[in-house]
Protein backbone atom coordinates (compact mmCIF):
# COMPACT_ATOMS: atom_id res chain seq x y z
CA UNK A 1 0.00 0.00 0.00
CA UNK A 2 1.05 3.48 -1.02
CA UNK A 3 0.43 5.77 2.01
CA UNK A 4 2.60 8.53 1.49
CA UNK A 5 -0.26 10.42 -1.17
CA UNK A 6 -2.86 9.10 1.57
CA UNK A 7 -5.28 12.12 3.73
CA UNK A 8 -4.84 12.40 7.00
CA UNK A 9 -8.56 11.03 7.39
CA UNK A 10 -7.44 7.87 5.57
CA UNK A 11 -4.42 7.00 7.54
CA UNK A 12 -5.72 7.59 10.91
CA UNK A 13 -9.27 5.53 9.55
CA UNK A 14 -6.16 2.90 8.73
CA UNK A 15 -4.59 2.95 12.04
CA UNK A 16 -7.71 2.58 14.29
CA UNK A 17 -8.26 -0.28 11.51
CA UNK A 18 -5.05 -1.77 12.48
CA UNK A 19 -4.33 -1.95 8.68
CA UNK A 20 -0.84 0.00 9.22
CA UNK A 21 0.79 1.25 12.30
CA UNK A 22 2.39 4.73 12.82
CA UNK A 23 6.33 3.26 12.60
CA UNK A 24 5.34 1.31 9.10
CA UNK A 25 3.81 5.34 8.34
CA UNK A 26 6.94 7.16 9.33
CA UNK A 27 9.68 4.93 7.90
CA UNK A 28 7.23 5.19 4.39
CA UNK A 29 7.69 9.12 5.02
CA UNK A 30 10.90 9.30 5.83
CA UNK A 31 12.30 6.79 3.08
CA UNK A 32 10.16 9.00 0.69
CA UNK A 33 12.16 12.17 2.34
CA UNK A 34 15.42 10.76 1.72
CA UNK A 35 14.43 9.65 -1.46
CA UNK A 36 13.21 12.51 -3.04
CA UNK A 37 13.35 16.06 -1.35
CA UNK A 38 17.29 16.62 -2.78
CA UNK A 39 16.37 18.39 -5.89
CA UNK A 40 12.67 19.54 -3.77
CA UNK A 41 14.40 20.67 -0.99
CA UNK A 42 11.12 21.29 0.88
CA UNK A 43 12.34 19.46 4.62
CA UNK A 44 14.93 21.80 5.87
CA UNK A 45 15.64 19.97 9.14
CA UNK A 46 14.44 16.61 9.43
CA UNK A 47 13.81 15.18 12.94
CA UNK A 48 13.74 11.85 12.12
CA UNK A 49 15.03 10.19 15.28
CA UNK A 50 12.32 11.91 17.52
CA UNK A 51 9.84 11.46 14.95
CA UNK A 52 10.48 7.79 15.58
CA UNK A 53 10.65 7.67 18.81
CA UNK A 54 7.25 9.47 18.81
CA UNK A 55 5.80 6.89 16.32
CA UNK A 56 6.91 4.21 18.67
CA UNK A 57 4.52 5.91 21.49
CA UNK A 58 1.93 6.33 19.16
CA UNK A 59 1.73 2.67 18.45
CA UNK A 60 1.98 1.88 22.42
CA UNK A 61 -1.13 4.56 23.14
CA UNK A 62 -3.17 3.37 20.44
CA UNK A 63 -2.10 -0.42 21.55
CA UNK A 64 -3.70 0.75 24.85
CA UNK A 65 -6.60 2.15 22.80
CA UNK A 66 -6.40 5.45 23.29
CA UNK A 67 -7.35 7.68 20.44
CA UNK A 68 -6.22 11.10 19.58
CA UNK A 69 -7.51 13.50 16.67
CA UNK A 70 -3.99 12.72 14.92
CA UNK A 71 -2.59 9.82 16.87
CA UNK A 72 0.31 8.50 14.58
CA UNK A 73 0.11 10.23 11.63
CA UNK A 74 3.21 12.03 10.37
CA UNK A 75 3.17 16.02 10.01
CA UNK A 76 5.91 18.78 9.13
CA UNK A 77 6.36 21.90 11.01
CA UNK A 78 6.66 25.20 9.10
CA UNK A 79 10.37 26.20 10.35
CA UNK A 80 9.10 29.85 12.01
CA UNK A 81 7.47 27.53 14.80
CA UNK A 82 9.73 26.81 17.41
CA UNK A 83 10.47 23.39 18.39
CA UNK A 84 12.67 22.40 21.16
CA UNK A 85 15.74 20.90 20.29
CA UNK A 86 15.58 22.21 16.24
CA UNK A 87 17.22 25.72 15.47
CA UNK A 88 14.86 28.67 14.17
CA UNK A 89 16.22 31.11 12.56
CA UNK A 90 13.64 32.16 9.83
CA UNK A 91 16.12 31.84 7.41
CA UNK A 92 18.17 34.54 9.02
CA UNK A 93 21.80 33.64 8.85
CA UNK A 94 22.52 35.52 12.46
CA UNK A 95 20.00 33.19 14.42
CA UNK A 96 21.03 29.62 12.38
CA UNK A 97 22.02 28.16 15.94
CA UNK A 98 19.16 29.50 18.10
CA UNK A 99 17.54 26.94 19.63
CA UNK A 100 14.51 27.54 21.83
CA UNK A 101 14.00 25.75 24.95
CA UNK A 102 9.81 24.99 24.29
CA UNK A 103 7.61 24.42 21.69
CA UNK A 104 5.47 26.51 20.37
CA UNK A 105 1.92 26.42 21.11
CA UNK A 106 0.87 25.42 17.51
CA UNK A 107 4.07 22.14 17.77
CA UNK A 108 2.79 21.18 21.17
CA UNK A 109 -1.12 21.13 20.69
CA UNK A 110 -0.27 18.78 16.92
CA UNK A 111 2.07 16.37 19.49
CA UNK A 112 -0.37 16.41 22.09
CA UNK A 113 -3.28 15.22 19.52
CA UNK A 114 -0.37 12.73 18.33
CA UNK A 115 0.93 13.73 15.90
CA UNK A 116 4.26 12.85 14.56
CA UNK A 117 6.69 15.76 13.54
CA UNK A 118 8.85 14.93 11.18
CA UNK A 119 10.66 17.81 10.82
CA UNK A 120 10.81 21.38 9.66
CA UNK A 121 10.05 23.12 6.14
CA UNK A 122 11.83 25.95 4.45
CA UNK A 123 10.96 29.44 4.45
CA UNK A 124 12.44 32.86 2.74
CA UNK A 125 14.40 35.00 4.42
CA UNK A 126 12.47 36.39 7.48
CA UNK A 127 9.52 35.07 5.50
CA UNK A 128 9.16 37.98 3.69
CA UNK A 129 9.04 36.79 0.21
CA UNK A 130 6.69 35.00 -2.02
CA UNK A 131 9.80 32.44 -3.09
CA UNK A 132 11.10 30.15 -0.60
CA UNK A 133 15.07 30.72 -0.36
CA UNK A 134 17.81 31.97 2.54
CA UNK A 135 21.50 31.38 2.67
CA UNK A 136 20.99 28.69 5.24
CA UNK A 137 19.10 26.10 4.00
CA UNK A 138 19.28 26.69 -0.10
CA UNK A 139 15.98 26.75 -1.98
CA UNK A 140 12.89 25.17 -2.49
CA UNK A 141 11.82 24.07 -5.99
CA UNK A 142 8.43 23.67 -6.81
CA UNK A 143 7.41 19.97 -7.10
CA UNK A 144 5.47 20.31 -10.46
CA UNK A 145 8.57 22.17 -12.23
CA UNK A 146 11.91 22.52 -10.28
CA UNK A 147 12.43 25.78 -12.45
CA UNK A 148 9.81 27.54 -10.69
CA UNK A 149 9.22 28.83 -7.05
CA UNK A 150 7.02 26.85 -4.75
CA UNK A 151 5.68 29.98 -3.55
CA UNK A 152 6.13 32.10 0.32
CA UNK A 153 6.71 31.90 2.67
CA UNK A 154 5.10 29.13 3.75
CA UNK A 155 6.70 27.50 0.41
CA UNK A 156 8.36 24.76 2.61
CA UNK A 157 5.43 23.04 3.78
CA UNK A 158 3.19 23.25 -0.03
CA UNK A 159 6.32 21.47 -1.27
CA UNK A 160 6.43 18.71 1.36
CA UNK A 161 2.62 18.24 1.01
CA UNK A 162 3.06 18.15 -2.78
CA UNK A 163 5.73 15.14 -2.77
CA UNK A 164 4.07 12.99 -0.11
CA UNK A 165 5.92 14.31 2.97
CA UNK A 166 3.73 14.12 5.72
CA UNK A 167 0.28 14.24 5.78
CA UNK A 168 -0.73 17.67 7.12
CA UNK A 169 1.50 20.78 7.88
CA UNK A 170 1.07 24.25 9.81
CA UNK A 171 2.00 27.39 8.40
CA UNK A 172 1.47 31.56 8.56
CA UNK A 173 0.02 34.14 6.45
CA UNK A 174 0.35 37.46 6.46
CA UNK A 175 0.80 38.49 2.90
CA UNK A 176 -0.85 35.30 1.12
CA UNK A 177 1.74 32.74 2.42
CA UNK A 178 -0.24 29.96 3.34
CA UNK A 179 -2.33 30.38 -0.11
CA UNK A 180 0.22 31.33 -2.40
CA UNK A 181 2.15 28.18 -2.08
CA UNK A 182 -1.10 25.96 -1.87
CA UNK A 183 -1.93 27.33 -4.98
CA UNK A 184 1.70 27.05 -6.98
CA UNK A 185 2.07 23.40 -5.54
CA UNK A 186 -1.62 22.31 -6.13
CA UNK A 187 -2.62 21.69 -2.11
CA UNK A 188 -5.29 23.18 0.40
CA UNK A 189 -4.60 25.48 2.66
CA UNK A 190 -6.66 27.84 5.25
CA UNK A 191 -6.41 31.24 6.58
CA UNK A 192 -8.42 31.21 9.45
CA UNK A 193 -10.41 34.42 10.86
CA UNK A 194 -8.04 36.67 12.53
CA UNK A 195 -7.55 35.56 15.90
CA UNK A 196 -8.91 32.49 15.63
CA UNK A 197 -6.03 30.46 16.11
CA UNK A 198 -3.08 31.59 18.53
CA UNK A 199 0.22 31.70 17.47
CA UNK A 200 2.53 31.99 20.63
CA UNK A 201 6.05 30.36 19.28
CA UNK A 202 5.79 31.47 16.03
CA UNK A 203 7.79 34.80 16.95
CA UNK A 204 11.34 36.36 15.02
CA UNK A 205 14.54 35.12 16.67
CA UNK A 206 15.94 35.61 19.69
CA UNK A 207 12.02 36.58 21.03
CA UNK A 208 10.61 35.47 23.89
CA UNK A 209 7.38 33.30 23.02
CA UNK A 210 4.35 35.99 24.47
CA UNK A 211 0.94 35.75 23.58
CA UNK A 212 0.95 38.36 20.90
CA UNK A 213 -1.92 39.89 18.78
CA UNK A 214 -1.11 39.97 15.28
CA UNK A 215 -2.91 42.99 13.35
CA UNK A 216 -2.76 41.07 10.05
CA UNK A 217 -1.06 37.70 10.44
CA UNK A 218 -2.59 34.44 10.94
CA UNK A 219 -1.48 30.55 11.71
CA UNK A 220 -3.16 27.87 9.63
CA UNK A 221 -3.58 24.22 8.06
CA UNK A 222 -2.28 23.00 4.77
CA UNK A 223 -3.15 19.67 3.51
CA UNK A 224 -4.00 17.67 0.53
CA UNK A 225 -7.70 17.51 1.00
CA UNK A 226 -10.37 19.82 2.31
CA UNK A 227 -11.72 17.84 5.12
CA UNK A 228 -8.16 17.26 6.60
CA UNK A 229 -8.04 21.40 6.74
CA UNK A 230 -11.02 21.23 9.10
CA UNK A 231 -9.40 17.80 10.93
CA UNK A 232 -6.42 20.42 11.13
CA UNK A 233 -7.85 23.70 12.31
CA UNK A 234 -9.76 21.55 15.18
CA UNK A 235 -6.92 21.05 16.43
CA UNK A 236 -5.35 24.63 16.15
CA UNK A 237 -8.24 27.02 16.75
CA UNK A 238 -8.44 27.23 20.52
CA UNK A 239 -7.64 30.16 23.25
CA UNK A 240 -4.08 30.51 24.23
CA UNK A 241 -4.14 29.54 27.37
CA UNK A 242 -2.06 32.50 29.28
CA UNK A 243 -4.54 34.58 27.45
CA UNK A 244 -8.20 32.73 28.87
CA UNK A 245 -8.49 35.54 31.65
CA UNK A 246 -9.20 38.72 28.90
CA UNK A 247 -9.65 36.11 25.73
CA UNK A 248 -12.97 33.87 24.87
CA UNK A 249 -13.19 30.72 23.25
CA UNK A 250 -14.24 30.98 19.75
CA UNK A 251 -17.37 28.57 18.54
CA UNK A 252 -17.26 28.41 15.13
CA UNK A 253 -20.95 28.49 13.58
CA UNK A 254 -21.68 25.36 11.34
CA UNK A 255 -21.18 25.60 7.96
CA UNK A 256 -24.32 28.20 6.16
CA UNK A 257 -25.24 25.49 3.51
CA UNK A 258 -24.14 21.76 2.96
CA UNK A 259 -25.38 21.59 -0.52
CA UNK A 260 -23.65 23.05 -3.60
CA UNK A 261 -26.86 23.79 -4.70
CA UNK A 262 -28.02 26.01 -1.90
CA UNK A 263 -24.69 28.66 -1.87
CA UNK A 264 -24.92 32.43 -3.32
CA UNK A 265 -21.27 32.96 -4.82
CA UNK A 266 -19.60 36.00 -6.08
CA UNK A 267 -16.77 35.06 -8.25
CA UNK A 268 -14.15 38.74 -8.51
CA UNK A 269 -12.22 37.88 -11.42
CA UNK A 270 -10.33 41.57 -12.07
CA UNK A 271 -8.63 43.92 -9.56
CA UNK A 272 -7.88 47.60 -10.92
CA UNK A 273 -4.29 47.60 -9.99
CA UNK A 274 -3.20 44.49 -11.57
CA UNK A 275 -4.44 41.87 -14.42
CA UNK A 276 -5.56 38.65 -13.93
CA UNK A 277 -3.72 35.64 -16.17
CA UNK A 278 -5.27 33.84 -18.61
CA UNK A 279 -4.51 30.74 -16.61
CA UNK A 280 -6.09 31.93 -12.92
CA UNK A 281 -8.76 33.43 -14.79
CA UNK A 282 -9.52 29.87 -16.48
CA UNK A 283 -9.66 28.27 -13.33
CA UNK A 284 -12.01 30.81 -12.00
CA UNK A 285 -14.37 29.99 -14.61
CA UNK A 286 -13.88 25.87 -14.15
CA UNK A 287 -15.28 27.14 -10.28
CA UNK A 288 -17.77 28.54 -11.50
CA UNK A 289 -18.69 26.72 -14.31
CA UNK A 290 -18.96 24.25 -11.76
CA UNK A 291 -20.78 25.50 -9.08
CA UNK A 292 -23.42 27.16 -11.74
CA UNK A 293 -23.91 23.34 -12.79
CA UNK A 294 -24.59 22.41 -9.38
CA UNK A 295 -27.71 24.58 -9.39
CA UNK A 296 -25.18 27.44 -6.83
CA UNK A 297 -26.20 30.79 -7.15
CA UNK A 298 -23.23 32.36 -9.11
CA UNK A 299 -23.10 36.31 -9.46
CA UNK A 300 -20.11 38.17 -11.48
CA UNK A 301 -20.78 41.89 -10.41
CA UNK A 302 -22.31 42.92 -7.21
CA UNK A 303 -22.55 46.25 -6.01
CA UNK A 304 -22.16 45.40 -2.29
CA UNK A 305 -18.24 44.34 -3.01
CA UNK A 306 -15.95 47.06 -1.21
CA UNK A 307 -13.84 48.88 -3.47
CA UNK A 308 -10.65 47.07 -4.22
CA UNK A 309 -8.55 49.99 -4.79
CA UNK A 310 -9.35 51.34 -1.82
CA UNK A 311 -8.89 48.19 -0.06
CA UNK A 312 -5.35 47.50 -1.23
CA UNK A 313 -4.24 50.74 -0.06
CA UNK A 314 -5.21 50.02 3.45
CA UNK A 315 -3.93 46.90 3.14
CA UNK A 316 -0.38 47.86 1.75
CA UNK A 317 -0.37 50.93 4.67
CA UNK A 318 -1.24 48.44 7.51
CA UNK A 319 1.56 45.95 6.02
CA UNK A 320 4.12 48.11 5.79
CA UNK A 321 3.12 50.14 8.69
CA UNK A 322 5.97 48.28 10.88
CA UNK A 323 8.46 47.44 8.29
CA UNK A 324 10.60 50.49 9.63
CA UNK A 325 10.50 49.75 13.52
CA UNK A 326 14.23 49.22 13.49
CA UNK A 327 15.40 51.39 10.16
CA UNK A 328 18.35 54.59 10.74
CA UNK A 329 17.27 57.53 11.58
CA UNK A 330 18.56 58.46 8.93
CA UNK A 331 16.79 56.00 6.18
CA UNK A 332 13.58 56.95 8.24
CA UNK A 333 13.90 60.48 7.39
CA UNK A 334 14.72 60.10 4.01
CA UNK A 335 11.78 58.14 3.86
CA UNK A 336 9.71 60.64 5.54
CA UNK A 337 10.85 63.31 2.57
CA UNK A 338 9.74 61.18 0.02
CA UNK A 339 6.44 60.73 1.57
CA UNK A 340 5.97 64.83 2.07
CA UNK A 341 6.47 65.02 -1.76
CA UNK A 342 3.54 62.63 -2.57
CA UNK A 343 0.34 64.47 -3.95
CA UNK A 344 -2.42 64.13 -1.57
CA UNK A 345 -4.59 62.54 -5.01
CA UNK A 346 -1.68 59.72 -5.32
CA UNK A 347 -3.01 56.31 -4.88
CA UNK A 348 -1.12 53.70 -6.24
CA UNK A 349 0.42 51.23 -4.86
CA UNK A 350 3.99 52.77 -4.39
CA UNK A 351 2.43 55.27 -2.50
CA UNK A 352 0.66 52.97 -0.09
CA UNK A 353 3.55 51.34 0.69
CA UNK A 354 5.68 54.81 1.34
CA UNK A 355 2.74 55.78 3.69
CA UNK A 356 2.65 52.96 5.43
CA UNK A 357 6.46 52.79 6.33
CA UNK A 358 6.43 56.10 7.78
CA UNK A 359 3.24 56.12 9.67
CA UNK A 360 2.71 57.48 12.78
CA UNK A 361 0.27 56.16 15.69
CA UNK A 362 -2.57 58.84 14.68
CA UNK A 363 -2.03 57.79 10.56
CA UNK A 364 -2.26 54.58 11.73
CA UNK A 365 -5.93 54.91 13.51
CA UNK A 366 -6.92 56.92 10.65
CA UNK A 367 -6.39 54.20 8.01
CA UNK A 368 -7.87 51.44 11.12
CA UNK A 369 -11.06 53.48 10.43
CA UNK A 370 -11.11 52.68 7.02
CA UNK A 371 -10.42 48.78 7.88
CA UNK A 372 -13.43 49.20 9.73
CA UNK A 373 -16.03 50.75 6.95
CA UNK A 374 -14.30 47.96 4.99
CA UNK A 375 -15.49 45.54 7.69
CA UNK A 376 -18.76 46.76 7.29
CA UNK A 377 -19.16 46.70 3.58
CA UNK A 378 -18.33 42.37 4.08
CA UNK A 379 -20.71 42.32 7.17
CA UNK A 380 -23.09 43.97 4.17
CA UNK A 381 -21.77 41.47 1.17
CA UNK A 382 -22.27 38.24 3.12
CA UNK A 383 -26.08 39.08 4.03
CA UNK A 384 -26.60 38.60 0.77
CA UNK A 385 -23.37 35.86 -0.25
CA UNK A 386 -21.96 33.11 1.40
CA UNK A 387 -18.37 33.22 -0.36
CA UNK A 388 -16.41 35.13 -2.51
CA UNK A 389 -13.80 33.23 -4.74
CA UNK A 390 -11.27 34.95 -6.25
CA UNK A 391 -7.65 34.75 -7.32
CA UNK A 392 -4.71 34.40 -5.19
CA UNK A 393 -2.20 35.72 -7.53
CA UNK A 394 -2.77 36.56 -11.09
CA UNK A 395 -0.53 33.70 -11.98
CA UNK A 396 0.72 29.93 -11.58
CA UNK A 397 3.85 29.57 -10.13
CA UNK A 398 6.71 31.77 -11.73
CA UNK A 399 10.13 30.82 -12.47
CA UNK A 400 13.08 31.70 -10.01
CA UNK A 401 13.73 35.43 -9.77
CA UNK A 402 16.44 36.09 -6.55
CA UNK A 403 17.59 39.77 -7.69
CA UNK A 404 18.66 40.77 -4.31
CA UNK A 405 16.48 44.19 -4.78
CA UNK A 406 12.53 42.81 -5.01
CA UNK A 407 11.76 46.11 -6.27
CA UNK A 408 13.66 45.30 -9.41
CA UNK A 409 11.89 42.23 -10.10
CA UNK A 410 9.16 42.24 -12.80
CA UNK A 411 5.92 39.50 -12.83
CA UNK A 412 5.59 38.19 -16.31
CA UNK A 413 1.81 37.70 -16.88
CA UNK A 414 1.05 36.72 -20.27
CA UNK A 415 3.98 38.26 -21.55
CA UNK A 416 3.75 41.91 -19.74
CA UNK A 417 5.73 42.96 -16.49
CA UNK A 418 4.00 43.74 -13.60
CA UNK A 419 5.70 45.16 -10.34
CA UNK A 420 6.61 41.85 -8.47
CA UNK A 421 5.01 42.68 -4.77
CA UNK A 422 1.34 44.07 -7.01
CA UNK A 423 0.21 40.70 -7.26
CA UNK A 424 -0.02 40.66 -3.05
CA UNK A 425 -3.37 42.82 -3.24
CA UNK A 426 -5.49 39.66 -4.24
CA UNK A 427 -4.15 37.86 -0.85
CA UNK A 428 -4.85 41.11 1.28
CA UNK A 429 -8.22 41.30 0.10
CA UNK A 430 -9.04 38.95 2.87
CA UNK A 431 -6.14 39.56 5.06
CA UNK A 432 -6.83 43.23 5.66
CA UNK A 433 -10.21 42.78 7.00
CA UNK A 434 -9.84 39.54 8.50
CA UNK A 435 -11.62 37.33 6.98
CA UNK A 436 -11.01 33.44 6.69
CA UNK A 437 -10.16 32.26 2.93
CA UNK A 438 -9.44 28.72 1.92
CA UNK A 439 -7.15 28.12 -0.90
CA UNK A 440 -8.35 25.12 -3.45
CA UNK A 441 -7.13 23.63 -6.65
CA UNK A 442 -8.90 23.96 -9.42
CA UNK A 443 -6.83 22.08 -12.24
CA UNK A 444 -3.69 22.40 -14.16
CA UNK A 445 -2.78 25.62 -16.42
CA UNK A 446 -1.91 24.57 -19.90
CA UNK A 447 1.85 24.07 -19.18
CA UNK A 448 0.59 21.79 -16.61
CA UNK A 449 1.14 23.63 -13.77
CA UNK A 450 -1.34 24.31 -10.37
CA UNK A 451 -4.14 26.84 -10.50
CA UNK A 452 -5.59 27.54 -7.38
CA UNK A 453 -8.12 29.97 -6.31
CA UNK A 454 -9.22 31.55 -2.85
CA UNK A 455 -12.81 30.96 -1.16
CA UNK A 456 -13.44 33.99 1.17
CA UNK A 457 -15.86 33.41 4.07
CA UNK A 458 -17.81 35.93 6.53
CA UNK A 459 -15.70 36.39 9.62
CA UNK A 460 -15.46 33.75 11.96
CA UNK A 461 -17.61 31.32 10.12
CA UNK A 462 -14.71 29.26 8.89
CA UNK A 463 -16.42 26.42 8.09
CA UNK A 464 -18.51 27.76 5.45
CA UNK A 465 -15.64 28.77 2.90
CA UNK A 466 -14.27 24.96 3.84
CA UNK A 467 -17.04 23.40 3.27
CA UNK A 468 -17.74 24.60 -0.53
CA UNK A 469 -14.21 23.48 -0.81
CA UNK A 470 -15.53 19.97 0.26
CA UNK A 471 -18.36 20.28 -2.05
CA UNK A 472 -15.76 21.82 -4.83
CA UNK A 473 -13.29 18.68 -4.62
CA UNK A 474 -15.79 16.11 -4.83
CA UNK A 475 -17.41 18.02 -8.12
CA UNK A 476 -14.06 18.85 -9.70
CA UNK A 477 -11.57 16.97 -8.48
CA UNK A 478 -8.55 17.98 -5.89
CA UNK A 479 -5.18 17.38 -5.45
CA UNK A 480 -2.85 15.39 -7.86
CA UNK A 481 0.67 14.18 -7.30
CA UNK A 482 2.88 15.88 -9.49
CA UNK A 483 4.99 13.23 -11.84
Amino acid sequence: MEWNFQSAEQLLAALRAGEVTSAELTDAAIAAIERDDKPINAICLPDFDRARAAARSADEARARREDRPLLGVPVTVKECFDVAGLPTSWGMPPYRDFRPAEDALQVARLKGAGAVVLGKTNVPLGLQDIQTFNEIHGTTNNPWDRGRTSGGSSGGSAAALASGFGALSIGSDLAGSLRTPAHFCGIYAHKPSLGLAPSRGMVPPPGPALPTEHDLAVVGPMARTARDLSLLLDVMAEPDPLTRGVAYRVTLPPARHERTADFRVLVVEDHPFIPTGAAVRAGLNRVADTLDRAGARVDRHSPLLPDLADAAGIYLQLLFSGSTAHFPIETLEQLRARAARLSPDDRSLDAARLRGMVMGHGDWMAVNARRELHRQGWRQLFAEYDVVVCPITPTPAFPHDHHPDPLRRVLDIDGTGYPYFDQLVWAGLATMPGLPATAVPTGPSPEGLPVGVQLIGPMLEDRTPLRLAELLEAEMGGFRAPK
